[in-house]
Order: structure tokens, then sequence, then C-alpha cells
């Protein structure tokens, strides 16, 4: 008798191992850290668990997810991290840039897989987005940035001048403010850049631009799509028009934006999620994925308050 349950602890144990579940209650454990509450990022959250569940994996059932969500303070992340390594957690997923920089500082065993960080390699995450070679990888959300631009260019033809807002602690809002230089040199449009380093900052900052510019452009920066409402604020009594990075920033009083859909950048990095947990791929060997589909958002309220027509053809 002894012999057999001892066989049978052995199974056990194995197969444990072989799935990744906690030996305490037989779930897999799966750490969720996200940055700050904003739309885009609650998507990506939503995305991610409804995902899991499609493939079979439901928290509560056969696995067991400790959401946390650092409030916008780096500090924090670190926190959360600590806490999910302490923890033994088999997969952690985290949501921007900044929290995905924190736990993979705090790790270099438990994999890590990451979503709506717009350039991984830049960030340090990973050797290469082609490869990462690390414990890391995940989605990137990086969005049509030129396509922003010109869409901008569309909707207020006559502009000269850009205000870009952006957050300077942010590696993912650097990286695409050079793209969207790049793509205003290219449309013939000047620029003014214009950063903070705390959303305290974000209405003055916005308000030195009035009579400067002919119009804003934001890209996924969380800080300031956290902080939308009043960038919108200022820009509408200006009557000027808010290109985003994003849908959410759209819905929350920006003009308008070509973007990708968060929900489903989500959705993708729960298959990536399946990929190590079920098939034991490893994130050192899985390319960052990227969203093909992106979708035109407009606010009509907002055009109307700023009196801005919308071509017909969009």
């Amino acid at each position: 008798m002894k012999k057999l349950l001892s066989a049978a602890a052995a199974i056990l144990a194995s197969a444990c191992i072989l799935t990744g579940c906690n030996e305490k209650d037989g779930k897999i454990k799966i750490g969720i850290i996200q940055y700050v509450e904003h739309p885009a990022l609650d998507k990506s959250y939503k995305g991610f668990v409804d995902g899991l569940a499609e493939a079979g994996y439901i928290d509560g059932q056969n696995i067991s997810i400790d959401y946390q969500n650092a409030q916008n303070e780096p500090s924090n992340c670190v926190t959360i991290g600590n806490k999910f390594v302490n923890d033994k957690d088999d997969l952690i997923l985290a949501i921007a840039t900044p929290a995905a920089q924190a736990v993979a500082n705090l790790t270099k065993d438990i994999p890590i897989l990451v979503t709506a960080v717009t350039d991984p390699e830049s960030a340090k995450l990973v050797k290469s987005n082609a490869k990462p070679e690390t414990n890391v990888s995940g989605t990137s959300d990086l969005t049509p940035v030129a396509e922003q631009i010109k869409l901008l260019k569309k909707i207020v033809p006559n502009a000269k001048t850009v205000g870009l807002l952006y957050c300077s602690a942010e590696a993912n809002s650097i990286f695409q403010l050079g793209l969207a230089k790049a793509a205003c040199d290219a449309n013939g449009l000047q620029y003014i850049e214009s950063s903070v380093s705390a959303s305290n900052e974000i209405q003055q900052v916005t308000q030195s631009l009035v009579g400067k510019v002919d119009a804003l452009y934001v890209p996924t920066d969380n800080m300031f799509a956290a902080g939308i409402a009043n960038v919108a604020m200022v820009a509408t009594a200006a009557k000027l028009p808010v290109i985003c990075g994003e849908e959410g920033m759209v819905s929350s009083g920006g003009l308008a934006t070509y973007g990708i859909n968060y929900y489903e950048l989500g959705k993708q990095t729960a298959v990536q999620a399946v990929a190590i947990l079920r098939d034991g791929k490893k994130p050192a060997d899985m390319p960052i994925e990227y969203l093909e589909k992106c979708d035109l958002s407009v606010n009509k309220e907002t055009a109307a308050a700023i009196g801005i027509e919308i071509p017909a053809d969009l």
C-alpha cells in the first residue's frame, strides 16, 4: 500500500511540474500587474483573461489570477513584482512598459509576458523583438504613428505646427515621439515638443501650447491616457484638435485616432500564455507579436465642439 501511495504521489507531482500548477491547490498561479487604470490597459487585461478562458484556463477553477494595479506609481510596481516572485507564480503578465521593466528586473526565472508595451527591445526587456533570448516575450501596442499624423493632416489640412505631448519618464512614449517627429517632417509639419514628468503638470503644459500650435498629438502614453480629460478640457476650449494614440483617449475627449484594439491585443497575449503553460514554450524563443488590424475612431461631439468637419471619406 505504501508503495502504491508513493507512486501516486510521484505521478501527481510530475503532473504538476508538466502543467505548471501550484502544489498548494493544484491551480496555475498567474500574477498580473497593470501600471495604471485607463481604458486601453483595462481592455488589455480583460482581453487576456477572456482569451485564457476561451482556451479553458478559468480563474478560480484551474488557474488563480492575482491582479494588482500599481496606480501609476513605479515603486508600487516593484512591491507587486516582489510579491509575485515570492509567491512563486507560474507566469506573470505585465501591462504597460513601466510595469514590465520593474518585474523583468526582479526575476530571470519566471516566464513574463508583456502587453501594451510599444517597443520591448528599446525598453531593454528583450535582446531583440524577433528573438527575445530572455524570460520575457509578449505583444507590442506599436500604433501606426505615421498614419496617425497623416490623419491629423487630413482632418486639419491647414495645420502648420503640431504640439507633441508625452511623458518624459516613459520609454514607450520617447520611442513614439521619434516616430511622430519623423512623420511630421515627412508631411511638412513643424512641431513643438512638450513633456511632463507628473500628472499634475498635464493641464498647465497643454495650456502652454495654446496659440502656438494648430493641433495636438498624444501617443499611447500611460500618463496622458489617464489624464486625457485634462488635455481635452484645454484643447476643446481653445478649439484645438487632438489626435490620439488609441481609441480610449478619443472616447475621453480627444478628436480622432487610427489605432489598435487593445482588447484583441490582450487576447493575442493570452494565446502566447497558453503556449507557455500548456505547450511548454519558452519566452526566449517567442518573438514579440504585433496586432496588424487598426480601427478609425472619431469623437463626433468633440468635432462639433471645436468646429471641425470630418472629411466624408473617413
